[in-house]
């Protein structure tokens, strides 16, 4: 595929400096769906690519963390990664559902779910009939969220359209937000996002760099997470991971991003180039 280890911005060339310079201090972290593992109608067949846990695996002994930071449940980022299974990854850390799970040495550590997501869960079936919502729109309990898919419907943008203010209403009366997605609505608790959970690894790891690849609007919290440290005087870098379908990239994350990379292949192409960069250098 050829990905080059060259940002396009000034601000990223200095964060990959800062990362080459003292790797003993810096974070690699990445979302899942649709940077780790392609985007897919099932959420349930969303494996990774079939070179992301070796290339992971491959940075853990070159940098101080590697960790997947995810809004999907962090067993299931776990399982459909084939983490366990990779040797290597023993110190890999999984933040589920945007920073509420942590998933480390094989433990997994979280607080009760929010009680909104039990009344949500049970009157979502009743709301999808009320507003029409058309054949094809599925719902994916992720234990601590619900989220509703448009991907399968007919016209998959208005049935986001459709379901948008009905959705967000029915989070507020419960006390959840609405997290927009890629042709998804995802219902949630408040106060938890990527943006949160990716300073505080960087807080709790002593970092003074950190990469971060995403490819959805769940991962702006974290993009500007990023902007951020770098205003502190950490070094940044930030990946954009780009659909290979027909369906375009998602603007406001290819516009940020330092790296624009297409879809999980060219992420994994990018982790290998970063860890043979790192090896060369140690």
């Amino acid at each position: 595929m050829g990905i080059a280890l060259e940002p396009i911005t000034a601000e990223g060339r200095e964060g990959l400096a800062a990362l080459l310079a003292d790797p003993a201090r810096a974070l690699v972290a990445l979302d899942f769906d649709g940077t780790l593992s392609p985007i897919v109608a099932d959420p349930e067949q969303a494996f990774a690519h079939p070179g992301a846990a070796a290339a992971l695996a491959a940075l853990v002994p070159l940098v101080g963390t590697v960790a997947v930071v995810t809004g999907r449940p962090a067993l299931s980022a776990v399982r459909l990664g084939g983490f366990e299974r990779q040797p290597g990854l023993e110190s890999l850390v999984v933040l589920g559902h945007y920073g509420a799970e942590r998933w480390a040495g094989g433990t997994l550590t979280a607080p009760p779910p929010h009680p909104g997501v039990a009344a949500v869960r049970a009157e979502l079936p009743a709301l999808l009939a009320a507003v029409g919502a058309p054949a094809g729109t599925g719902t994916e309990d992720k234990e601590r969220s619900v989220a509703v898919h448009t991907r399968r419907t007919a016209d998959p943008a208005a049935a986001f359209a459709l379901l948008r203010e009905p959705l967000a209403a029915l989070a507020a009366a419960h006390g959840l937000a609405v997290e927009p997605g890629r042709l998804v609505l995802e219902l949630r608790p408040p106060g938890v996002d990527k943006g949160v959970a990716l300073s505080g690894l960087v807080s709790e790891r002593g970092a003074r760099s950190v990469l971060y690849g995403g490819d959805d609007l769940g991962d702006l919290a974290a993009f500007a997470a990023v902007r951020r440290l770098r205003a502190a005087g950490l070094g940044g870098l930030l990946v954009a991971s780009g659909p290979v379908t027909g369906e375009p990239p998602v603007r406001e994350i290819a516009e940020q991003a330092d790296v624009l990379v297409p879809g999980p292949a060219g992420v994994v192409e990018l982790l290998e180039r970063l860890g043979q960069a790192l090896s060369s250098a140690s």
